[in-house]
């Protein structure tokens, strides 16, 4: 669980937002990237050494990061990265083509010009990362693409609760965007979505937003 150098800097002289905020934005991004792995056991000692603070904070924030669903305690043996099962993955698709369509759909009726030009800005840098063959920025791009639609709909109760099972799903770390063809066709799906808002077209962004992860779970189980 090495930290980048940026990290190492003691967080108390960075407070310009509360200590425990801090450590569980960093405890986040470190799980999330994979630099903790699915089922390790978050070590509160070094963790705070490394931190450069007290015990007290990086509790608080597993304490958070559990409400989250990205982190679970067991009892007499400590605080674990939660290890996601085939069936909760399969779920979190469902729940979040519910959302994504209803997030689209939000989208296309109040999209200004701004918003869509940067939606087609996303559908390009993921077609730079496919023509790359950089699968990595492509995944990056993908999950940009995403909240960045969730955020600009302006639903933030839909919003929050997208990007909340959005983490949750990373956990799996079953890269169904993998390979040339399975991203190609993602990119297509973005295209159609992109399209829809384009157009305003309410209908067309939510059945294009939610059956854009109804097929990111096919994709999933088709590698089983």
């Amino acid at each position: 669980m090495e930290l980048q150098a940026h990290v190492r800097e003691p967080f108390k002289s960075r407070r310009q937002r509360s200590l425990v905020d801090e450590v569980r934005d960093e405890l986040e991004r470190m799980i999330l990237h994979g630099e903790v792995a699915a089922g390790e056991r978050l070590n509160e000692i070094s963790l705070a050494e490394q931190l450069g603070v007290s015990r007290s904070p990086v509790r608080e924030a597993a304490r958070s990061l559990e409400q989250q669903g990205l982190v679970t305690t067991v009892a007499n043996q400590g605080v674990f990265v939660r290890k996601l099962s085939l069936e909760d993955a399969l779920e979190l698709y469902d729940l979040r083509a519910m959302i994504a369509g209803g997030l689209c759909a939000k989208l296309a009726q109040n999209a200004t010009p701004d918003n869509k030009a940067e939606l087609r800005r996303f559908v390009g840098r993921m077609n730079a990362a496919l023509t790359a063959g950089d699968e990595d920025l492509y995944f990056e791009t993908n999950l940009a693409f995403h909240d960045y639609v969730a955020d600009a709909s302006g639903a933030t109760r839909a919003k929050a609760l997208y990007i909340s099972l959005g983490k949750e799903v990373r956990l799996m770390r079953l890269r169904v965007l993998k390979g040339a063809t399975s991203l190609t066709l993602s990119n297509a799906e973005h295209e159609l979505i992109v399209a829809a808002i384009e157009q305003g077209n309410i209908d067309a962004a939510r059945e294009a937003g939610a059956q854009h992860h109804k097929n990111g779970k096919a994709r999933l189980l088709e590698t089983l």
